[in-house]
């Protein structure tokens, strides 16, 4: 749990000391791209770690045990005269209180992804301007991220993050890469951020704040207690399905939680589950298979 106080005492004296949010590793696959010299794919494996894991992209300070666990894995599937063509999959999890474990938080695959990349280039993130498609891409998915774990500590409490994040939409939509426009597709980066800052959708983040305050953080000292609230937290889902049963976010909700779900409600304390699993199998039915291993 983050102590603001002590935060604030550690930055008295750690004022020369750039603090960075992220323990991030990105990952470059070109096992599908025909290319002999893969030098130029190891070079910006290198410069995109150091891109993301030596900036500061807040002000706040995180203390080393906070900062978030977070992988981009792109799977290359073109490469030529400098232009890059793949998908890209982003994860990110989030601390327990008074636990070694980490919840997974986001987890969403980037179907159609684009830039261009000369060998060392330099990457600078620009808050205010455009500068190349892959620091945009990766930008926003960090800012997303912040976002995510913020709301799962205080309600509502990454809303700033999002709105960075919906900067770079706007700032990219006329670079012509693919992914940023809402006419391109139902599922992208233009609808992945405009549904979490919508009132629409906004059961999402009421039960991404409940499940993990109120439910992940109190299993260390009362199991019982903190299913009960995860079983309530899920409950609120319900609304945004009988309001939107195809929503991007309920997809992307179940896609970094069924397993976890799935996890808690198998051991320990029994808890009544049979109105909870009634309801998982209703809003969340492509995951059918991994409900009825809940015994």
């Amino acid at each position: 749990m983050r102590n603001l106080y002590l935060l604030f005492i550690i930055s008295l004296f750690s004022l020369n000391v750039q603090a960075q949010e992220l323990n991030a590793q990105v990952i470059i696959n070109a096992d599908l791209v025909n290319q002999t010299n893969q030098q130029i794919f190891k070079t910006l494996e290198r410069s995109l770690n150091e891109f993301i894991n030596t900036r500061s992209w807040t002000s706040v300070e995180f203390l080393p045990q906070e900062k978030i666990t977070c992988s981009f894995v792109i799977n290359l599937t073109s490469y030529n005269a400098s232009k890059f063509e793949g998908t890209l999959q982003v994860q990110s999890q989030r601390p327990i209180f008074d636990s070694n474990f980490d919840s997974p938080i986001l987890n969403f695959l980037d179907k159609d992804i684009s830039f261009n990349y000369e060998e060392f280039q330099p990457l600078f993130y620009n808050p205010s301007a455009f500068e190349s498609n892959i620091v945009a891409l990766i930008s926003f998915y960090i800012y997303t991220i912040l976002g995510l774990d913020a709301d799962t500590f205080k309600f509502k409490g990454g809303s700033s993050y999002f709105e960075q994040a919906q900067k770079i939409v706007n700032l990219s939509q006329l670079s012509g890469h693919k992914g940023w426009k809402q006419n391109e597709s139902v599922r992208n980066r233009f609808w992945l951020i405009d549904s979490m800052r919508s009132n629409t959708f906004k059961e999402y983040r009421e039960t991404m704040y409940a499940y993990h305050r109120k439910g992940m953080d109190v299993m260390t000292q009362s199991p019982e207690r903190g299913k009960k609230e995860m079983m309530l937290a899920l409950s609120g889902l319900e609304k945004l399905f009988m309001r939107r049963p195809n929503a991007l976010l309920l997809q992307l909700f179940f896609d970094a939680k069924s397993d976890e779900i799935v996890n808690v409600f198998s051991s320990g304390p029994e808890v009544e589950f049979d109105q909870t699993a009634a309801l998982l199998k209703k809003i969340a039915p492509f995951f059918l298979p991994k409900w009825k291993q809940i015994k």
